[in-house]
């Protein structure tokens, strides 16, 4: 006779179906490239044991990046970032890093923040830029072979991009420029729509040009090459130093326009050529060795809204963009929210030969280099998964330098050829050595079809038969954008006050298809809640985790997600959210990228007011119960101030605890580029919170 199956048996059979059904939709995420040995066995991450990571560690972690390998290929110039506590200042020093095995010595002081270190052509200079003066950077020159540093500009507006010319005597770089007045009014007269940025303030009627300067004379002054009231950025010098690539839109409606052209000028000014068609938006031009073709990243139609940044060649004489490794369904570029992790570098860089292109790519929660090969053939990824790449340069044809962190170790440079990877720095080790940091425990879960990619961070000694601990959902910003392999101190404080911590990949994100970032297109909160809700519930499943001590946490989108959650779910026992939206109504046109991120995503506010009022967390507060503190920054432009008041007048009116903290001076990125002692005081109050609540 038949066994019939039990409860048991059933309930096991299913179990095992959707783990099978899992593995499916994981498998399905995967992309089709070749692997060098290195890349398929990079070094692991480090269990590291010892005291529990602190709030003041903030302040002893060393940030190397941007590597940029000499000419001869015998050494690297990398700026490496430090906080000095006494000033409340970051600084940026720039080391001198040998590739025979020597060891690294400082070419700068570490007095200032000396930045973007580029290298001539002809290996005699290293150009950077500096804020020695005035706290506005301008292009200093060093010489190689020894002495001081010596300043070539003095732009009353600083200078922000630089360039060498192929004959190491000139450089490109950019300066914003402000029309003359004809009075002395103090009154601020708007008339483009891009008129504030966040950071930088109110813009007024100044737009960033590009300049030259003569490097071997020294009274030589820049010389203005672009006109017009443009905003013109990341000059290219084509190989023969005869002409200068560069993205601008020059429409008369430019503030009004998402769209970007790439361009070329004649190196000693005058008329520019425009290369591309007026429908996309391309960034970051560099010449082919051969001069024929320009490679760039962008998209080709801004109608379609893709999520997803593609990598482009253009032929230098006009043509149409060809999209290189079509069937790579991956956004190129660093796109991770984790850090910060040190200065990031440029995206790609050409092969010597011009037969390909190795670039960043942003893959599930990982960054890593590839090269495109432009035969057709498949891509050879070089570097493996499961760290964070923030920037890289090529020594020689197979041998890279590389900027690269992961969970457990913040940012050094390495050297990885085709079949090994190497350390080329130590800034950190001592400091490593006395400290506990726990490594996250990678899952997928199912969420409605779809593969979600998440981490889980126990506590020390945290385990699933152990006594349960709160658990903390963190939710990073964008919504296009990825948490990634990378050292967080912030992820770090909240498990080392005895907090579990998830966090997760939702829809919208970064590191995936096109499709999958364009989810929550007009679906903020609707389409990504159920990603956070079954990995909450996912993570409670292992055990050692308390469901009624849960948290939310976010910032930007994330403070928007935290806010949404708040009034469609009671799970929640404490919230910080932070730099958030609640009202996507007085959102559009009170800050900063309505026009070119805004409305592509949830349309014009007057054309579908009813989707921006159904999508604004304010509507649901009501149905709040959770205690929330709110912080943000008085000079966000990002998200406006209002935002916040509006969210914490709404909690008072309904009783529910909460507190406004407002940090002044203070930007959207506060918590990775605010004053030091800001960073300190907002994580000791966010941590604060959750201890008062959970």
């Amino acid at each position: 006779m038949a066994k019939t199956a039990t409860k048991k048996d059933k309930k096991s059979s299913k179990k095992e179906a959707d783990r099978i059904a899992l593995q499916h939709l994981i498998e399905a995420t995967e992309i089709d490239v070749k692997r060098t040995d290195a890349a398929q066995n990079p070094p692991e991450t480090q269990i590291r044991t010892g005291r529990s990571v602190e709030i003041d560690d903030l302040y002893k972690v060393v940030l190397p990046g941007d590597p940029q390998a000499s000419p001869d290929g015998t050494r690297l110039v990398a700026p490496v970032l430090t906080i000095d506590r006494e000033s409340d200042e970051y600084r940026t020093t720039l080391w001198d890093i040998p590739l025979d095995g020597g060891a690294p010595t400082p070419l700068t002081s570490g007095q200032w923040t000396d930045a973007s270190p580029r290298w001539s052509p002809d290996g005699k200079w290293i150009a950077f830029t500096s804020n020695r003066k005035d706290k506005k950077p301008q292009i200093h020159l060093l010489p190689v072979a020894g002495g001081e540093a010596r300043r070539i500009t003095d732009c009353e507006n600083g200078v922000g991009e630089i360039a060498w010319a192929p004959d190491s005597d000139h450089i490109a770089f950019t300066s914003t420029v402000a029309p003359e007045k004809d009075d002395d009014s103090d009154v601020k007269v708007i008339t483009s729509a891009r008129y504030k940025f966040d950071a930088k303030g109110f813009l007024g009627d100044k737009v960033s040009h590009i300049f030259t300067v003569h490097t071997s004379h020294p009274d030589a002054e820049p010389v203005q090459i672009t006109k017009g009231h443009f905003n013109h950025g990341a000059p290219a010098w084509s190989p023969d130093g005869r002409q200068i690539a560069f993205v601008a839109n020059r429409d008369a409606a430019w503030d009004m326009s998402r769209t970007n052209d790439v361009w070329i000028v004649n190196a000693g000014g005058g008329e520019p050529r425009k290369l591309t068609d007026s429908k996309g938006r391309w960034n970051g031009p560099v010449w082919s060795p051969d001069g024929a073709t320009i490679a760039v990243l962008g998209n080709a139609n801004v109608k379609k809204a893709e999520v997803n940044t593609w990598l482009y060649i253009i032929p230098a004489e006009g043509g149409k963009p060809s999209r290189v490794a079509k069937k790579l369904n991956r956004t190129i570029g660093d796109s991770s929210m984790s850090g910060p992790n040190g200065a990031p570098g440029v995206p790609f860089r050409w092969l010597p030969d011009g037969s390909g292109i190795d670039a960043l790519v942003s893959d599930r929660g990982s960054t890593v280099v590839m090269r495109f090969r432009l035969n057709g053939k498949r891509p050879i990824q070089l570097t493996g998964r499961g760290r964070h790449i923030t920037a890289f340069d090529r020594i020689s044809d197979d041998d890279l330098v590389i900027a690269v962190t992961d969970p457990t170790t913040p940012a050094e440079l390495h050297r990885v050829t085709k079949d090994e990877e190497s350390s080329l720095t130590s800034f950190n080790t001592a400091w490593l050595e006395g400290v506990g940091i726990p490594a996250p425990e990678e899952f997928w879960v199912e969420s409605n079809g779809e593969a979600i990619q998440g981490w889980l961070i126990r506590p020390a000694g945290n385990t699933s038969e152990s006594t349960p601990v709160p658990l903390i959902l963190n939710i990073h910003g964008g919504p296009h954008a990825q948490f990634s392999n990378s050292w967080f101190h912030e992820l770090q404080l909240f498990v080392a006050r005895g907090n579990a911590l998830v966090y997760i990949n939702p829809r919208g994100s970064t590191g995936r298809t096109d499709a999958f970032g364009r989810a929550v297109k007009a679906a903020w909160g609707v389409a990504d809640m159920p990603d956070f809700m079954a990995a909450v519930d996912h993570v409670l499943s292992l055990g050692g985790l308390d469901a009624n001590r849960l948290g939310v946490t976010g910032g930007s989108y994330g403070g928007f997600s935290t806010n949404w959650l708040l009034g469609h779910t009671d799970r929640f026992r404490a919230a910080v959210t932070d730099r958030s939206i609640c009202n996507m109504v007085s959102m559009a046109g009170t800050d900063d990228i309505s026009i070119p991120s805004l409305h592509p995503e949830l349309g014009l506010p007057w054309e579908t007011t009813e989707l921006y009022w159904n999508l604004s967390p304010l509507k649901y507060a009501g149905n709040v119960q959770t205690p929330c503190l709110i912080i943000h920054s008085e000079e966000d432009h990002r998200c406006p101030m209002e935002q916040a008041e509006q969210w914490f007048i709404a909690l008072k009116v309904l009783g529910v605890p909460t507190e406004f903290v407002r940090f002044p001076n203070e930007s959207h990125g506060l918590g990775r580029n605010g004053k030091p002692k800001h960073r300190v005081e907002r994580l000791e109050r966010t941590l604060e919170w959750f201890e008062k609540y959970l």
